[in-house]
């Protein structure tokens, strides 16, 4: 058999030219493009983690330093989940 492409002589259950490439069948289906879809969601979780994130940091500036209260590392902890769910979630959608 000879590459439609090149001529070369290829084999006959060659399924590519060993020389050009070229593909010796049509290919059996169409594989389908690659969209990336911006979801609403995804774009409004990462605006609330951002200003969450600005609240905290804003908090923990004011705070004598080392002098950290309990309560302001659990709110550093849960803002942490809450932005790691709210991405996950805009993830999966």
């Amino acid at each position: 058999m000879q590459c439609r492409n090149c001529g070369a002589q290829i084999a006959d259950k060659a399924l590519i030219c060993y020389r050009c490439g070229t593909a010796t069948t049509e290919a059996k289906y169409q594989p389908a493009p690659l969209t990336r879809s911006r979801s609403r969601s995804g774009l409004v979780a990462t605006v609330l983690a951002l200003a969450l994130l600005v609240a905290l940091a804003l908090f923990m500036g004011r705070l004598p330093a080392g002098d950290t209260p309990r309560y302001a590392t659990a709110a550093a902890v849960a803002v942490a989940v809450v932005i790691v769910a709210l991405r996950a979630y805009a993830r999966r959608r």
